[in-house]
C-alpha cells in the first residue's frame, strides 16, 4: 500500500497511542508514537511530518503549547488535538490558534481516519497549490532551454522524453551552462512533481559533513550531533533528489551511494535501522567522469548507475545562434523586474555579445544583460553598457601584430581583425575562429558581410 503521509501521535497513554498507530498504519499511513510534549518536538523538528496529533494534556506541556510551538516551526502542518470530554472548549479554542480538528476520547476508529484523512488532504491541496504559484515561477527554470539551434532542440527534446519516466540522469556540461535548470524541468514534468525536489552540491560541503547531510544521523551519532536530523536522501523520499557536482564525491561515499542505487535502503549515520526509500537521482558534474574514472577517483558501477541518460549541455560559444535569443529574453524579463523602459539592443551592441566567448556560458550572459539594463539610461543597451570579461587563451597561430585608430568604430575594427586573421591563416576559416575565439558560424557571417561591404 502506497504511504498516505507521515503522522506524528503525542499521548503519555501508552495504550492509546499502541491502538491509533495499528488504525492508522493499516491505512497506509506512517506512524511515529512519543509521549511527553519534548519528545515529540524534539522528533517534530527533525522530520516535519504531514500531521500533528496531540493529546491536549499531556504531563509536560499541554496541547496549546505543543500547536504554538509546531505552527512556529513548520506554519503549513495540520494539527489535530486529542481531548477528553471536560476539554472541549478548551479545544475549540486550540481551533482558533490554528488547529485543524479535535477528535475526543475514547477514539472512535472512523472519527479518528476521516479527521486525519481530510487534514491529509488540505495538507496536499496546499501543496499543489503552492506548486502552481512555483510553475508560473518556472520561466526562470527554462532560460537555459531557450534557443532554436539544433543542439538545444534535442536538449529539449531528450528532456520531456525522459521526465515522465523514473530513470536516472547525467547532466554534464561546463558551469553556467543551466545543469540545475534542466534538473528542475525534469522533476517539474515528471509524476514525481508534488513531492520534494532536495538539492545537494558535493563540492560546496567537506566531505566530513557531506556524508552526515547526505544520509541524515541519530542523536549522539558524533560530537555536537545532539538532535537526531533526516538526511538529503530522506527527504526526498517519493521525490527527486540532485547530486550536482557527483564527481566530487569521495570514493567511500560513492560506495555508500551505490547501495542506496542497488536496494533503495539506507541507514542513518549512529544507527542500524534501514530505512526504505523511493527517490529518483538526477546528477550533474562538468567533470569528464571516464577520466576520473581512469584516474580511479570514480567508481566505474556507480557510473552507470547513475549514467542510465546522459544529456549533454552544450556551452553558449557553441550555439551562437541562439545568444539573440537568450539576451532578449533577459532584457524583457529584468526591464521588467527593474521597471526600467529598456526595449532594445543596438546592432553594435549585439554584435559584441556575438562575438564574445561566453566562458561563463548563459549565467554570464544573463548577469551581462542585467547589468547593461541597470546601467542604461534611455531605452536600448549600447556596447558601452557591458563590462565582459575576456577569456584569455594561448594563440594557436604567431603572426604581426595591427593597429587600429582611435576612433575606428567597433564594425570597423572588428572587420579588419577578422580579415587580417584570415590572411595570416591563409584564409582556414576554422583556425581563424578558434585564434579569434568565436564560432566558425560568426566568423562565416562576418567575413560574408564584410565582402558585401567592400563590395560595395
Amino acid at each position: 500500500m502506497a504511504k498516505r503521509g507521515d503522522i506524528l501521535l503525542i499521548d503519555d497513554e501508552e495504550a492509546l497511542c499502541a491502538a491509533a498507530e495499528k488504525i492508522l498504519t493499516k491505512e497506509g499511513y506512517r506512524v511515529h508514537a512519543v509521549h511527553t510534549a519534548a519528545a515529540g518536538l524534539e522528533r517534530f523538528t527533525a522530520e516535519a511530518p504531514d500531521l500533528l496529533i496531540t493529546d491536549l494534556m499531556l504531563p509536560d506541556l499541554d496541547g496549546l503549547g505543543v500547536l504554538r510551538r509546531a505552527k512556529e516551526l513548520h506554519p503549513n502542518v495540520e494539527v489535530i488535538l486529542i481531548t477528553g470530554r471536560g476539554s472541549v472548549e478548551k479545544a475549540v479554542e486550540a481551533m482558533r490558534l490554528g488547529a485543524y480538528d479535535f477528535i475526543e476520547k475514547p477514539l472512535d476508529r472512523a472519527a479518528l481516519l476521516k479527521a486525519c484523512s481530510r487534514a491529509i488532504e488540505k495538507q496536499r491541496l496546499a501543496a499543489e497549490n503552492r506548486r502552481l504559484r512555483a510553475e508560473l515561477r518556472q520561466q526562470r527554470d527554462e532560460d537555459a532551454l531557450i534557443g532554436h539551434s539544433p543542439v538545444m532542440a534535442g536538449v529539449n527534446k531528450l528532456v520531456r522524453q525522459i521526465a515522465p519516466t523514473d530513470v536516472a540522469v547525467l547532466i554534464q556540461g561546463d558551469s553556467g551552462t543551466g545543469k540545475e535548470v534542466v534538473a528542475d524541468i525534469i522533476h517539474a514534468l515528471s509524476p514525481r512533481r508534488d513531492a520534494p525536489m532536495v538539492k545537494i552540491s558535493c563540492a560546496a560541503i567537506p566531505e566530513t559533513l557531506l556524508e552526515s547531510e547526505l544520509f541524515g544521523y541519530e542523536r549522539g551519532a558524533f560530537t555536537g550531533a545532539a538532535n537526531s536530523k533526516p538526511g538529503k536522501l530522506e527527504l526526498a523520499d517519493g521525490g527527486t533528489l540532485f547530486l550536482d557536482e557527483i564527481a566530487e564525491m569521495s570514493p567511500p561515499l560513492q560506495a555508500k551511494l551505490l547501495r542506496v542505487l542497488q536496494d533503495g535502503r539506507f541507514q542513518r549515520l549512529g544507527s542500524t535501522r534501514d530505512i526504505q526509500i523511493d527517490v529518483r537521482i538526477i546528477s550533474a558534474t562538468h567533470v569528464d567522469i571516464p577520466q576520473a574514472i581512469a584516474a580511479g577517483r570514480f567508481r566505474p558501477d556507480l557510473y552507470f548507475r547513475l549514467n542510465v541518460v546522459q544529456i549533454m549541455l552544450p556551452p553558449l560559444r557553441e550555439r551562437p545562434d541562439d545568444i539573440p535569443l537568450l539576451a532578449n529574453h533577459f532584457l524583457k524579463k529584468y526591464a521588467e523586474r527593474m521597471q526600467k523602459p529598456v526595449r532594445a539592443i543596438a546592432a553594435t551592441a549585439l554584435d559584441q555579445l556575438l562575438a564574445h566567448s561566453w566562458p561563463g556560458n548563459v549565467r554570464e550572459l544573463e548577469n551581462v544583460i542585467q547589468r547593461a539594463i541597470a546601467v542604461a539610461s534611455d531605452d536600448t543597451i549600447r556596447s558601452f553598457h557591458f563590462a565582459l570579461t575576456p577569456l584569455v587563451t594561448t594563440p594557436v597561430v604567431s603572426g604581426p601584430s595591427i593597429t587600429i585608430p582611435i576612433g575606428t568604430s567597433l564594425a570597423a575594427a572588428s572587420d579588419q581583425l577578422i580579415h587580417e586573421t584570415l590572411r595570416l591563416c591563409a584564409g582556414n576559416k576554422e583556425q581563424a575562429a578558434k585564434l579569434l575565439g568565436i564560432s566558425s558560424r560568426t566568423l562565416y557571417r562576418r567575413a560574408a558581410t564584410g565582402q558585401q561591404c567592400a563590395q560595395s
